[in-house]
């Protein structure tokens, strides 16, 4: 039996993600490999890792024991039957559409069999990329979306106003259908949205003007958002409700901004922290010196050590960028020196390097000549 992967690492998370984190891994992913949409060789296997991992990881009670015992749960063992093998493909969901109701559309299963009750709005995906200053030091932006919205005309039934309804017959009023499906697995039955009524449960008998039945219209709004100092590439901002809109009465879905960060030709972000290389001349790194060095908050004088050498990092604490989920912590900067041999040299300037080289001759063991010695010593032994 194959071994088990870390569930985090299934995701594409790191260990303590946050609940948002993890839905928005999943929904990712959900939507990458079901069966449904993914016909590719391992497609189903890797779903059901996919979802197996967030069924343990969405539940704060198997959340917590799989963080403190990972597969050895003396409890309950992960991927048994507490922990996994139900999810999407047995008592729980069906086909694609299924999974986009219920995890997309905030329909549960109660939900699906009241067509007309109330329904959570879709979640909006949207991609931004700023620059490298905007991500530092924080910003406010203003972006366009297109989203569904109720009909104002008809307010979202369909329905001509002063126009009725009536149940769909071929559905019963359910809004879904059971259908057989043959596959390369069987038979077998799944709920499906009902072709008559579009999964309404009603049939409406004039459609209203300006939706021509739907219920819905796109729609084009403003959204400000406040971009927290600190962001990087890959993380994502939450907007509570500005989704779109619910169905009859539900709430709206929420609004899901992925960032893409710019570079800056000098400074390198690692996480929080910032790198920066600096060139030193040899007798900066030989005799050392005070410098003034750049940082995202302005130059700050530097000491380099006497003998500073090619490669050597210097910390300066404090001097990252904060941390976009709050709090006071910020990253450190760190300084890369590199130390710079001249190509061309003065007359005096190559004077002065010649006397250098012969004090260096005179020495008893020059640095060359400890390097000969060290590399004859790992063959001689001696």
């Amino acid at each position: 039996m194959a071994q088990k992967r870390d569930y985090y690492e299934v995701l594409g998370l790191s260990k303590g993600a946050s609940d948002d984190e993890i839905k928005r891994a999943y929904r990712k992913l959900a939507k990458q490999y079901h069966p449904d949409v993914n016909k590719e060789p391992g497609a189903e296997e890797k779903f059901k890792e996919i979802n197996e991992a967030y069924e343990t990881l969405s539940d704060p009670n198997k959340k917590a024991r799989y963080d403190q015992y990972g597969f050895e749960d003396p409890t309950q063992g992960f991927g048994g039957a507490g922990f996994g093998g139900a999810g999407f493909d047995g008592a729980g969901f069906g086909g694609f559409d299924d999974i986009l109701n219920a995890f997309f559309g905030g329909g549960a299963r109660s939900q699906r069999q009241n067509p007309n009750g109330p329904r959570r709005g879709r979640d909006v995906d949207h991609q931004m990329s700023i620059t490298f200053a905007e991500a530092v030091y924080g910003c406010k932006k203003r972006i366009r979306l297109s989203v569904d919205d109720n009909c104002p005309h008809c307010g979202g039934n369909g329905a001509e106003p002063g126009s009725s309804t009536s149940t769909c017959a071929k559905c019963g009023g359910r809004g879904r259908i059971i259908q057989t499906v043959k596959s390369l697995f069987g038979v077998t039955r799944q709920e499906a949205i009902c072709p008559d009524c579009g999964g309404r449960g009603k049939i409406v008998t004039h459609k209203c003007s300006e939706c021509h039945g739907t219920g819905r219209v796109r729609k084009t709004k403003e959204v400000e958002i406040t971009i927290p100092a600190g962001i990087q590439t890959g993380m994502s901002l939450k907007m509570a409700g500005y989704g779109e809109s619910g169905f009859n009465g539900g709430e709206n879905g929420d609004l899901y901004i992925e960032f893409t960060c710019g570079e800056h030709e000098s400074f390198k972000r690692d996480g929080q922290d910032i790198i920066l290389e600096i060139p030193l001349s040899i007798s900066q790194a030989s005799l050392g010196d005070t410098i003034k060095v750049p940082t995202i908050d302005g130059d700050v004088e530097v000491k380099i050590p006497q003998g500073t050498q090619p490669g050597t990092k210097l910390r300066l604490r404090g001097r990252g960028t904060k941390n976009p989920r709050g709090g006071s912590s910020r990253g450190d900067q760190y300084i890369i020196c590199n130390v710079i041999v001249p190509k061309s040299l003065t007359k005096k300037e190559r004077q002065i390097l010649e006397d250098f080289q012969k004090e260096e001759k005179n020495e008893k063991q020059s640095p060359w000549d400890n390097f000969i010695n060290g590399f004859k010593r790992i063959f001689t032994g001696k």
